[in-house]
């Protein structure tokens, strides 16, 4: 995802990578009913975009208007809407439990509400269809950022609180019909990254964002717009639970909840003001939902620093937030370190991040002062165990890129990418061990997808997709026979490191 133009530097720290024992673990170790298997995202897949009545999503105008990193667009991305047998061919032979995607909002309600589009229903009902015909679970995601383009122009999308209506309206359609298959709902993902993406630094559609906190932006106030973009998603989110839990979950039994973006951040040394610093990072990212969703309010330290900048949360809202899910997602790939700096709090125009008080994360970024720490997974679901009363977690993205120079070159070999995975799992299973109620892992991705923001220079996939050529060919990597074996009950060991010439 899934805001994650900074994930190919991952790769940067591999170098350092090692292992001296393999766990011999199996799928087995994992508890009864425990789920594996991989995702994708709707306007990362699909394609098609002005095929069958589909209509523009905000995603179309960002890639279209050349924002993304390498100019390239997802009017075409991996082609699954017109491969999605061959996809979950490949899905089945690979063995996975489930696979996670979403509904392209634009693809189903092209106007954002009203009328229905027969061939995208038709589509989706379809694909539902072949997985399960296959053995394999839809996990749908219902809203993964591409807003229908029409509810940007009309009312300024995620900003009014008309979106919870319409959101909530999309959300019916998409229970009323799928939902006799469907059994595993998430109603937003990464609503904590599209906030800031799209509405702070300017990086994601809209492109809104205010001097000196975004670049590249002719509206928007970085200062206010993340935090009423977000408590609009958390309403349409309860919004939308409520309406299951009332209406369709007796009957359709099925499960519903919300996908976070779940960095990890650790204090940059000992000094009690970085361990503050990081603890305000973690409640900012992590907090800013689970608080709300658990306790029905925002955490105190961001009600402090953001002040009447942070949407109030009414008596009301608050019963509806309150227990709103059945599960939480999480997507999870690097550990950052934080830095205090009250410096940016002392600020009189303050941002998401000024609010902090931290040295801007982005830096590191950027910088590549980023560590890849498959523990960092374990203290995460440490956090939600001990803080947030352990709920029932599914980690819905986890996994590693290749940063493409030369995008017609075929590399089946990424064999970094089974280590990776070997780690998290390993971590993962041990965090079950220690009493996490985890019940799922998705590796992110299944194909090789359009990532978003950063184009297709990045490779995330299991299975490799050739961009280069109108048929977007599939060729199968070796970790998705390496996650195949341990699917079908190997051994969790990688396969061997390649050979140095």
């Amino acid at each position: 995802m899934a805001l994650l133009l900074f994930l190919f530097l991952s790769s940067l720290c591999l170098a350092a990578l090692s292992r001296d024992v393999a766990v011999a673990l199996t799928r087995r170790d994992f508890p009864d009913g425990f789920v594996l298997g991989a995702g994708t995202s709707s306007y990362q897949v699909e394609g098609a975009v002005a095929e069958d009545g589909r209509k523009p999503s905000i995603w179309d105008t960002f890639t279209q208007g050349g924002y993304s990193a390498d100019k390239s667009t997802g009017d075409v991305a991996a082609g699954q809407y017109h491969h999605y047998k061959d996809d979950v061919k490949l899905m089945h032979e690979m063995g996975l439990d489930a696979y996670r995607f979403s509904i392209a909002w634009p693809r189903l309600i092209p106007d954002g509400r009203g009328h229905v589009n027969p061939k995208g229903l038709e589509y989706y009902n379809n694909l539902i269809d072949e997985l399960i015909r296959h053995g394999i679970q839809p996990h749908v995601t219902i809203y993964h950022f591409d807003l229908p383009q029409s509810l940007q122009d009309e009312y300024g999308g995620l900003l009014s609180p008309r979106f919870v209506d319409d959101y909530t309206m999309y959300a019916d359609t998409c229970f009323k019909s799928f939902g006799d298959r469907v059994k595993h709902w998430v109603t937003i993902n990464e609503p904590n990254a599209e906030g800031i993406g799209g509405f702070d630094t300017g990086t994601m559609p809209p492109r809104r964002c205010s001097y000196p906190f975004g670049t590249n932006c002719t509206v928007g106030d970085s200062t206010t717009e993340p935090y009423i973009v977000a408590h609009h998603l958390l309403l349409a989110h309860a919004s939308a639970v409520s309406l299951y839990k009332h209406r369709y979950q007796e009957a359709q039994r099925g499960q519903i909840g919300i996908t976070l973006f779940a960095l990890w951040y650790e204090p940059a040394t000992n000094a009690p003001l970085d361990v503050a610093a990081a603890a305000r990072m973690n409640d900012f990212q992590i907090g800013w939902f689970m608080h709300p969703l658990v306790h029905g309010d925002y955490p105190l330290v961001m009600k402090s620093r953001a002040g009447v900048r942070l949407p109030a949360i009414t008596t009301e809202q608050s019963k509806n937030l309150s227990g709103s899910f059945d599960f939480i997602g999480l997507n999870h790939y690097l550990m950052l370190q934080a830095r205090h700096d009250e410096t940016t709090f002392n600020l009189k125009q303050r941002d998401y991040i000024a609010d902090i008080g931290v040295v801007d994360a982005m830096k590191d970024i950027q910088e590549g002062d980023v560590e890849y720490a498959p523990w960092a997974l374990g203290r995460l679901l440490e956090h939600m165990r001990v803080k947030y009363g352990n709920p029932p977690v599914i980690i819905h993205e986890n996994g590693w890129v290749d940063f493409v120079q030369d995008p017609s070159k075929i590399k089946t070999d990424d064999y970094p990418r089974s280590e990776v995975l070997q780690d998290y799992l390993e971590v993962l299973y041990m965090s079950i061990r220690n009493g996490s109620d985890s019940r799922g892992y998705f590796v992110w991705s299944f194909l090789d997808i359009f990532e978003l923001a950063n184009g297709n220079r990045l490779r995330f996939g299991l299975v490799g997709v050739d961009m280069t050529v109108k048929e977007r060919t599939r060729y199968v990597r070796n970790s998705a026979r390496w996650y195949s074996g341990f699917l079908n009950g190997s051994e969790l060991r990688p396969l061997a490191a390649p050979k140095k010439p």
